[in-house]
């Protein structure tokens, strides 16, 4: 079973509520030699680090994620409680003060309204609450992580069609190459008979057998036969591998390497000024194959 292509750039986020807490899930991903991952989670889910990085790993080949998960407690979740070293301290003071200040004991309400007197703490979860909560966390996360693969894949199914068409222009690039009229056997016994000449003249004490040596010498750099070979193998390949789909994106890459590598040689045996133009177009079309396929899984 084949699988589309899928981009490393997505976006996901969900949420929920459960036992006096609302949480949010945000999950983004973009491009990355390999699959990197960081978080932010809220106090107290640090125990869920482990399994959120196997069920990312579980899902997702390549690309740099960030997960983010914040929880927020209602009211039902605190408890008001008096800072009994913040009271003494006050109260200590009153007392210091009671015989130099002429001034009336302040109220109780005056009191617990000092900063730190009173504190707002969360109170403890049970561990079966805790439990619960964690695996509803979970099942969000994998939800999210579906909305993020499914983000992925609808990016993927763009950057396909612009691989494609790619694809299809260096074919007929080099096609042109192919059926470029420097590389007919005339144009390259005259080019090799003007080439030789300039040599004997250059170098009249050349033997024939050496002229023969440089004749074949330059026969052999005017040939892009291999070069044209091998551009047309990689089409293949780089259709097959699309049409295979998944996680193909460093094999893409390697690939287009190997592109331009061609395109380069075939630059530098060029023998024609209209042929080297064929290979910086082949050139160019290559760089934009590249740059596209940086963003495949």
């Amino acid at each position: 079973m084949t699988h589309p292509l899928a981009s490393m750039t997505g976006y996901a986020r969900a949420g929920g509520a459960a036992l006096g807490c609302r949480f949010q899930i945000e999950i983004k991903s973009v491009n990355s030699r390999g699959l990197d991952v960081r978080m932010r989670l809220a106090p107290g889910l640090d125990a869920l680090e482990p399994e959120l990085r196997r069920r990312i790993g579980d899902t997702l080949a390549r690309g740099a994620v960030s997960l983010s998960i914040s929880l927020q407690r209602d009211g039902a979740g605190r408890e008001v409680v008096i800072n009994q070293q913040a009271l003494g301290a006050v109260l200590d003071a009153l007392d210091a003060l009671a015989g130099r200040v002429e001034a009336d004991r302040p109220r109780l309400d005056g009191v617990l309204a000092l900063q730190g007197v009173l504190e707002t703490r969360e109170t403890s979860m049970t561990a079966e609450a805790e439990e619960n909560l964690h695996a509803m966390i979970l099942e969000q996360v994998d939800i999210c992580l579906d909305d993020l693969v499914a983000s992925r894949r609808t990016e993927g199914d763009r950057l396909t069609n612009v691989l494609i068409s790619r694809i299809e222009e260096i074919e007929a690039l080099t096609k042109q190459a192919e059926e470029h009229p420097s590389r007919s056997r005339e144009a390259i016994l005259a080019r090799l008979r003007e080439q030789v000449a300039d040599l004997d003249v250059a170098g009249s004490g050349l033997s024939e057998e050496r002229l023969h040596q440089e004749a074949m010498l330059l026969a052999t750099k005017a040939d892009i036969r291999e070069e044209l070979d091998r551009l047309t193998a990689h089409i293949k390949s780089a259709r097959q591998l699309i049409a295979n789909g998944g996680p193909v994106g460093r094999k893409l890459d390697f690939l287009s390497q190997e592109f331009n590598r061609e395109a380069n040689t075939l630059c530098s045996k060029s023998n024609a000024v209209d042929l080297t133009a064929i290979g910086l177009d082949l050139k160019a079309v290559i760089d934009q194959l590249r740059e596209q396929v940086q963003n495949i899984e």
